[in-house]
Order: structure tokens, then C-alpha cells, then sequence
């Protein structure tokens, strides 16, 4: 699998009336949730992956967006799918997570949400330049942008190696992923919709944490913390164990409506 191949959106018609948005995550393409797009049209499903504004273009681009373009590229895919079907599920790894949780507190006709390493805060270095580059804030101004130092948070060394994503980070884009993490932690208890909450005990980006408290305020129907795996469980050691679950999870809230 190259570097260059599932980056941009894509659309799997399935044989079953209905669908899931499969939602990729931050500074990354939708190649991050294609694989297990896979996996569920496989299952019947009718899948779409949409490309989140500001990603698979360039970090300058990244970089003139917001949450608020990103929710628009969600809000979109999923009034796509409701066209044809009124059974829609929405799964999302990191931010997609975010958006997908976000999408279900606003839009209780979802069937079922699915939330991958979903950051409530995020862990080490990233956390703390997103509050030092705030306005008046001693680093404001000075930093633009950051290298991904050690690449992208995946136990699997071969799924790293081939995994397309930025390799810097825009400050602006960083402060605006903080203030949305907010903004959705304070959204989960109006989450109505069946939640599988998956997460990686390993995950360096996201702590573990932050699954516990999504799985208690949105009283997830399950929640599963992997052993083997970093941040980006769509991709990584035990991708076939998330593609089961979700999976599974699926067939039990969009095939026996």
C-alpha cells in the first residue's frame, strides 16, 4: 500500500439500505479510516469518507481553518448519505472522533456513534504549545508551526512507515483542535445515539483517561481499551480487532432497525 494511494475521499456503495461516515483525524487523510471503510462495506454498508477541510492539501492550508470548517466537512458528508438513507451511523479515529461525537449530540436521528482514540486533552508536548502560543501568551506569535517529532503515534512499524499525514502541525489549527475538545466534552451528555467507545491503553496523544470519561458521559454501550496499539487503533496492531467491533457494533444498530 503506498503512501499516495486512499488519500483523497472516497464512496463505497453498499447492497443494505445503510450507511456510516468514516471520519479520518487530524493533520492526516482519509487513507486513516479507509481500511476498516473496508471492513464495513464488506458488511453491506454504504460508506463515505470525507476529506476534512485543511487536510491532504498542504500544512499552509491546514493552517487557514478551524473546527468550524472541519464540522462542515461532516455536516456535508452526513446530509450526502441522509439523501438515501435515513439509518446512518458515524465512526471517527482522534479528531474524526470528536466530530463524529459532536455530529450525534446535534443530530439525534443517528443510529449509532463509534468513537477511535477520541482526545478529550492531549498528552505531552502538543498540549502544552497549544496554551503557550495562546494570545498573551509568552510563545503568541512566535511559533507557527511544529515538526511531528518521532512521526505519527503507531506501535505497528510497517503501518507507520506507510502512513500519509503531515509532518508539521500549524499552531493555529493545534489551538483550534484545544478549543474544540472543550467544546465536545461539554456536548457528550446530550450524545442519545448507541457509543462504542475503542481505545489504546498505549495511546500517547490521547491518555487512555479521556475514553473512561467519554464512555461515562455519554453512558457508551461499550467501551474497549486495546493493549497493543498506539493512537491511531484504525491503523495499527490490532486494526482487525477495531474492525470486528465496530463492525459488529453496526450490524446490531443499523441492520435490526
Amino acid at each position: 500500500m503506498g503512501k499516495t494511494q486512499w488519500t483523497g475521499p472516497f464512496e463505497l456503495k453498499g447492497t443494505r439500505d445503510a450507511a456510516v461516515l468514516c471520519v479520518h483525524g487530524f493533520t492526516s487523510t482519509p487513507f486513516e479510516v479507509r481500511g476498516l471503510a473496508e471492513s464495513l462495506h464488506q458488511r453491506g454498508f454504504t460508506v463515505l469518507g470525507p476529506r476534512l477541510a485543511g487536510h491532504g492539501t498542504s500544512v499552509a492550508n491546514l493552517a487557514t481553518t478551524t473546527w468550524h470548517d472541519w464540522v462542515h466537512s461532516v455536516d456535508e458528508g452526513y446530509a450526502r448519505l441522509r439523501q438515501h438513507t435515513s439509518r446512518v451511523a458515524v465512526v471517527g479515529q482522534s479528531l474524526g472522533g470528536l466530530l463524529a461525537l459532536h455530529l450525534a449530540a446535534r443530530e439525534p436521528a443517528l443510529a449509532a456513534v463509534v468513537s477511535l482514540a477520541a482526545p478529550l486533552w492531549l498528552e505531552g508536548l502538543g498540549g502544552k504549545l497549544a496554551k503557550w502560543t495562546r494570545p498573551g501568551r509568552w510563545l503568541h506569535g512566535r511559533l507557527r508551526q511544529v515538526p511531528k517529532l518521532g512521526g505519527s503515534d503507531i506501535a505497528d512499524p510497517a503501518a507507520k512507515a506507510g502512513y500519509p499525514s503531515y509532518q508539521a502541525i500549524p499552531m493555529s489549527a493545534l489551538r483550534s483542535l484545544c478549543e474544540f475538545m472543550d467544546i465536545v466534552d461539554a456536548e457528550l451528555p446530550q450524545v442519545s445515539a448507541p457509543t462504542l467507545v475503542m481505545h489504546a491503553r498505549s495511546d500517547h496523544t490521547a491518555p487512555v483517561a479521556c475514553a473512561r470519561r467519554l464512555a461515562a458521559r455519554t453512558q457508551a454501550e461499550r467501551l474497549v481499551l486495546l493493549d497493543h496499539s498506539f493512537h491511531l487503533i484504525s491503523l495499527d496492531k490490532e486494526r482487525d480487532i477495531v474492525a470486528s467491533e465496530v463492525g459488529e457494533f453496526l450490524d446490531r444498530h443499523l441492520l435490526s432497525r
